[in-house]
């Protein structure tokens, strides 16, 4: 019985064949890249007990490394959403010169190292700094505070937005817009109430990305945000860093087990995003 069923749901007439060496190897490649960590995390967590994780968890500190961390990448990942919208719309709706080079920009943050991001940024941005010069005459520090740190974690965060919303605009029929306008909406109506529609999925896609990337981001928030406990400019990657140094392997991985759920419930929450856009597409 059972061998009729599996003979009912594999095809025969397969392109490739190879099915249980290829899956043999894609379950071994994710034991051991991305489960077997995983299970290490949870290892190293339960060495301790109920009452000792909760009192590492909300040790002063801690928490507000997960305040910064949280609050900032949020901050940084609404700012991507606004100004991604803008970048992914100039570059779908609009030639004109450069436009390739502008466009291969926005992966520039995925090809450059994080640390030489965040050394760049700090320099830029410090009271010596090309920007944070005149921004300092201001009275407005940026570098080694949490203006600084959200900076950061914005440049590190856009791709994800521009790249999820640039497809939808591809695809997206100007029909739309120019039955709006023969409707008589204004082009600010025609754009809340067709186009926003349409991109709000992507959007939030972008959103959830930007978020993820943010709460774990060490290497180009490491030195502008100053890591000072005092100041509240550490971030719980940095914490981690320094359980890790003090060879505090169970802190650390309490500390990365809180970070792993966070991670699942973000990843969660942009898996039910894009199961209710396919169902709104495909009813539609």
């Amino acid at each position: 019985m059972i061998k009729q069923i599996v003979k009912k749901y594999i095809r025969k007439d397969k392109v490739i064949p190879g099915f249980g060496l290829t899956m043999g190897i894609s379950l071994l490649m994710l034991s051991l890249i991305i489960l077997l960590p995983l299970l290490s995390v949870l290892v190293f967590s339960f060495q301790l007990s109920p009452a000792e994780f909760l009192d590492l968890i909300t040790k002063d500190n801690v928490v507000n490394a997960f305040q910064t961390s949280i609050i900032s990448s949020f901050l940084a990942a609404i700012i991507n959403c606004l100004f991604g919208t803008i970048l992914a719309w100039v570059l779908i709706k609009y030639e004109f010169p450069g436009k390739r080079v502008l466009d291969g920009l926005i992966e520039l943050p995925f090809a450059l190292p994080t640390a030489v991001a965040g050394i760049t940024l700090s320099k830029l941005y410090s009271d010596t700094g090309l920007i944070g010069k005149p921004l300092a005459q201001l009275g407005l520090k940026v570098s080694y505070t949490k203006i600084g740190l959200t900076i950061a974690l914005i440049f590190v965060g856009i791709p994800f937005v521009v790249r999820a919303i640039q497809p939808v605009l591809e695809k997206l029929d100007s029909q739309y817009e120019e039955a709006a306008y023969i409707l008589g909406a204004s082009k600010t109506r025609t754009f809340f109430k067709v186009i926003l529609p349409e991109l709000r999925p992507a959007l939030l896609t972008g959103f959830g990305l930007a978020f993820a990337r943010g709460i774990g981001e060490y290497g180009s928030v490491i030195y502008i945000a100053g890591n000072s406990a005092k100041e509240k400019t550490q971030v719980i990657s940095y914490v981690i860093m320094q359980k890790l140094n003090y060879v505090d392997y169970a802190s650390a991985t309490a500390i990365a087990l809180v970070m792993l759920i966070l991670s699942f419930l973000i990843l969660l929450f942009i898996n039910m995003v894009q199961i209710h856009q396919s169902r709104r597409t495909n009813h539609i």
